[in-house]
């Protein structure tokens, strides 16, 4: 981007702009579908549904569009000093948990939506109400920040450099792309097997954890046909879930703050990675045991129509609390050595962490789709794809101790668009 607003800036501001829209159509899909005539007591609300798909799918570009940038900016100001990038991805990543601890706090309060009173409407009930107030609350909050950093840090405008020819290289998008790819080096290649593993890993347990803990564990059931009792197993399930994640949140916030220390105790980075992926192995295998342990209990109680016992419980929520340490890793590791293996990829800070995008994209796509056929094949639930991630986690630890390169301790300076604070 040659604007002269910077390189990166008009990305995020683009992306935060989507986000804007996105949450808007969320929280008013109900509102936008009644008023084009969905009936409110005529289910299924095929309207509104398609106005909640497409605010959800503008809502990833938008992450995207948003993330990625942000993520280069950082490695932008940290100037090619791999300490400083790994500190700014832990930070980045910090700022996440924050950001996922207040959402599940102002998620969980009942009044939410009396802040804003207009938000319960004749076609958005109680639940619904709340979730428009926090996308309120979120949207002020995601203003404000982008407004202050991008006042507070600056970049000077960036000129591609010239061709043989003397004149500036324009390549399209999508021709960038393939481009890096073709001139990505073995580093690269390497990060993107081990990113895209550790994702297959991951999205079994990000994309259905609470319904997890609402079926296998609690043993609920969300079906229109099924029974007051099961559904209201199934909502305990999800609320403890969602329970689950603000621990899962805390202990990402922690445990990113303390990346760059642990990361020199073990070793480097790639050790740290590969360590904390058998980590999250071991918790994705674990999932057996505790839908075990509430099944026997639900057969040895005869349904036990008050959910699982406290043991069982606590071995679920501890479950998610302990994912929290892989996943501060992941959330900072494979980006930092991105930027840092950029140097020498031929491709740039941006386009491989773009291209590296594609490693976790991909796998989610892959795991949306299949997973629910995946697990059909063995008999359904949600351990056939979590103990799928368990393998595809073992095997990312042991390919990132062993093939993926280690990065220099301090990495030189290479060339990236200027920047400056004020």
């Amino acid at each position: 981007c040659t604007s002269r607003f910077g390189r990166r800036r008009p990305f995020i501001v683009a992306g935060a702009g989507l986000v804007t829209v996105a949450v808007f159509l969320i929280g008013y899909a109900a509102d936008l579908g009644h008023s084009m005539g969905d009936q409110i007591n005529k289910p299924p609300r095929t309207r509104a549904i398609a106005i909640f798909a497409l605010g959800f799918w503008i809502l990833d570009v938008a992450n995207n569009t948003l993330q990625g940038p942000c993520r280069a900016f950082l490695a932008d100001l940290s100037a090619g000093n791999a300490k400083k990038t790994r500190t700014a991805n832990a930070f980045f990543s910090f700022f996440m948990a924050v950001g996922n601890v207040l959402g599940y706090a102002a998620g969980s309060y009942r009044d939410l939506y009396k802040m804003v009173p207009f938000t319960m409407t004749e076609s958005c009930d109680l639940y619904c109400a709340n979730l428009k107030t926090c996308f309120f609350l979120s949207i002020t909050l995601l203003v404000l920040v982008t407004f202050v950093s991008l006042c507070y840090v600056t970049e000077k405008p960036w000129t591609p450099e010239p061709t043989a020819e003397g004149k500036a290289s324009n390549v399209p998008f999508f021709g960038e792309i393939f481009g890096a790819f073709k001139e990505l080096k073995r580093p690269m290649w390497m990060l993107l097997i081990v990113t895209a593993l550790n994702w297959i890993a991951w999205f079994p347990f990000l994309l259905f954890d609470t319904d997890w803990m609402g079926r296998e564990v609690y043993g609920g059931n969300s079906d229109a046909t099924a029974s007051a009792t099961a559904k209201k197993l199934y909502n305990d399930g999800v609320r403890a879930g969602a329970l689950g994640l603000m621990l899962n949140a805390i202990v990402l916030g922690f445990m990113s703050l303390g990346v760059e220390w642990v990361g020199r105790k073990m070793g480097g980075a790639k050790r740290l990675w590969g360590v904390v992926n058998f980590i999250l192995a071991i918790c994705l295998a674990m999932t057996v045991l505790v839908t075990k342990q509430a099944e026997n209990h639900r057969r040895d109680h005869g349904g036990a129509k008050t959910g699982p016992p406290g043991n069982v419980t606590a071995g679920a929520l501890t479950l998610f609390a302990v994912l929290g340490i892989p996943q501060a890793i992941t959330f900072s590791i494979p980006f930092a050595l991105a930027s840092i293996f950029s140097s020498n990829s031929g491709a740039g800070q941006g386009l491989s962490l773009g291209v590296l995008n594609l490693a976790i994209v991909v796998p989610q796509m892959v795991v949306s789709v299949g997973g629910g056929p995946f697990d059909e094949i063995f008999g359904g639930g949600n351990i056939p794809a979590f103990v799928l991630g368990a393998i595809a986690a073992a095997v990312s630890g042991i390919l990132a101790l062993t093939v993926l390169p280690s990065p220099p301790p301090d990495a030189p300076a290479f060339k990236t668009g200027a920047m400056g604070f004020h």
